[in-house]
């Protein structure tokens, strides 16, 4: 397991991610990205720690097994999505010719081989996260931390998406904010619902279900399981 350990700007956070996908819930302002910032190693703390078994957030070595994606992903107009993908691989760190390899193997894993070639100001709405999830990976990232990946996907998109990220290979193991409870579907195996810098919850998805009353409709239960943790 994955142990992700916080206790800097929240109450005594020490989360274990689990294998597959985790959707982490919680209102506008809860800390969530905040959270994943941290977790990534993008920021550091003003007190307290961040540690991936035992390995200190500042190390290079914690970089190179968690990658982390923003709620806007740049796009550099004038690069293709392989270069793009390839780029951000030197940046991590990759010479240019194993970033230029990756980034092609990176690209298969999100279904763009196809569009390799393709500009990226060119692409569509959701291609372009796609990108971004190939982006984090091309490195060989064990863990990605995704920051509203579905912001301005129309519902369409944003089922594409949640499919794309159950397709990734089975070692990756996913952790995607949202305030939306329609990003919670049957393709996430877990929940973490963060309140006020506080984890109220984290299970599976069923457990998570479970806290909706018994006489919502089954459409509804995920809205209602939500409002009676941080309600």
């Amino acid at each position: 397991m994955r142990r992700i350990s916080c206790s800097a700007n929240f109450e005594g956070i020490d989360y274990e991610l689990n294998p597959g996908v985790t959707i982490l819930l919680g209102p506008n302002g809860a800390g969530k990205s905040t959270l994943l910032r941290l977790a990534a190693g993008v920021a550091q703390p003003t007190k307290g720690a961040i540690a991936l078994d035992g390995i200190p957030s500042g190390d290079r070595s914690y970089r190179r097994t968690v990658a982390w994606m923003p709620q806007n992903i740049p796009v550099m107009a004038g690069l293709t999505a392989r270069e793009q993908v390839a780029y951000v691989g030197w940046l991590k760190g990759m010479s240019k010719s194993s970033a230029w390899e990756s980034a092609s193997d990176a690209l298969a894993q999100v279904e763009l081989s196809a569009q390799e070639n393709v500009k990226m100001n060119r692409l569509s709405g959701g291609q372009v996260r796609r990108i971004g999830i190939a982006s984090a990976m091309v490195h060989g990232a064990k863990v990605l931390l995704l920051d509203e990946p579905t912001a301005g996907l129309d519902p369409t998109q944003r089922r594409q998406f949640r499919t794309h990220l159950t397709d990734l290979r089975p070692d990756v193991r996913v952790m995607m904010s949202t305030h939306d409870v329609t990003d919670l579907a049957e393709e996430s195996d877990h929940v973490a619902v963060l309140s006020t810098g506080r984890l109220v919850f984290e299970g599976p998805t069923n457990a998570f279900l479970a806290h909706a009353p018994s006489d919502v409709a089954p459409g509804r239960r995920a809205e209602a399981a939500y409002s009676a943790l941080t309600g």
